[in-house]
């Protein structure tokens, strides 16, 4: 037996040295930006809120603009056995999603040449049907933001502004199609005598377009749909908007970063908005050198309408130039 102390002694304390040492990473928790745990049912349930989330944005922006918007319920994807490879191409079974069709891992025993090669297919004619639909667009004008924003916020009415000004300028307007910045873009693309343009996104609930638009395309693959908004626009404006709005944002940006684009400008509208994203972008991205000094100035930032329309006019101008420039 171990010996133990006289009676009036202390035990000592254990110290840093005496302690066990506890496993390294042995008690962290990883945890959500939310501060919740990171576990598997976590994930779950933050995705289905998530979902619903979306949905009820939209639905809240058809009835802010005093639309009774119908919505279905959650379309379950279905991948289902195809007989032969022509109805695999034909597949329009309205109960799939064809982007999660298309990013989902294929089950066990899968037949592969019946699902995924022939998706491709699919996926060209989308191609061709929005290169058909938008090949007349020369002067096009892209505009994000929330699909929530009510028809008496200010944004919504700036947002008809600026697009009502670029539609007098001899610009088309193209827009997601949906309610809240979506509708007040394309109706001042109307108001202003332009081509209102709406592309529309398969969703797992339905999404209607708006009712001022004048060309609809509807795609079932973001990547299809976002290429359409890089190709036919010269210029981007980004309202306040959520992690749709984000994407195409920072999707522009990479672009012209790595010089895929140019004479490109991106407009951020509404400062008090993006004014924590942009400091966030100086202090910690440019600070860590993980973008170059050069990369803050490929975004304009402006409240007001025609501001932002006079520096989409400039850049497609001084692009004209430089084309007819002699080489």
């Amino acid at each position: 037996m171990p010996d133990r102390p006289k009676r009036g002694s202390r035990a000592k304390p254990k110290t840093a040295a005496t302690k066990p040492a506890r496993a390294k990473g042995k008690g962290t928790q990883p945890r959500t930006a939310s501060g919740a745990l990171m576990e598997p049912s976590t994930f779950a349930r933050a995705g289905e809120e998530s979902v619903a989330g979306m949905r009820e944005r939209v639905v809240a922006g058809h009835r802010a603009a005093g639309r009774q918007h119908q919505t279905s319920e959650w379309r379950v994807p279905v991948r289902p056995v195809q007989p032969n490879a022509d109805d695999a191409i034909r597949d329009t079974n309205p109960l799939s999603l064809a982007d999660r069709e298309l990013l989902q891992l294929g089950g066990a025993g899968a037949d592969f040449t019946r699902t995924d090669p022939w998706r491709i297919l699919r996926i060209t004619a989308e191609f061709i049907d929005g290169f058909d639909k938008l090949a007349s667009v020369q002067r096009g004008v892209t505009i994000f933001g929330s699909a929530r924003t009510a028809p008496d916020d200010p944004q919504y009415a700036q947002a008809a502004e600026v697009s009502k000004l670029l539609a007098q300028a001899g610009f088309e307007i193209i827009t997601g199609a949906g309610p809240g910045i979506m509708e007040a873009a394309n109706k001042g693309a109307k108001a202003g005598g332009g081509r209102s343009i709406g592309c529309n996104i398969e969703l797992p609930f339905e999404q209607g377009a708006n009712p001022y638009v004048d060309t609809l395309v509807d795609f079932r693959y973001f990547f299809v749909r976002k290429t359409m908004f890089i190709k036919y626009s010269v210029a981007f404006i980004i309202f306040p908007g959520g992690f749709g709005t984000l994407d195409e944002l920072f999707e522009a940006l990479t672009l012209i970063q790595t010089g895929k684009i140019s004479n490109f400008p991106v407009i951020l509208f509404g400062r008090h908005y993006w004014a924590g994203l942009i400091r966030w972008l100086q202090s910690r991205v440019l600070g860590e050198g993980k973008i170059s000094a050069g990369d803050m100035d490929l975004a304009v930032i402006t409240d007001d309408p025609h501001e932002a329309a006079h520096a989409v006019i400039t850049a497609y101008e001084a692009a004209r130039h430089l084309q007819r420039a002699p080489r």
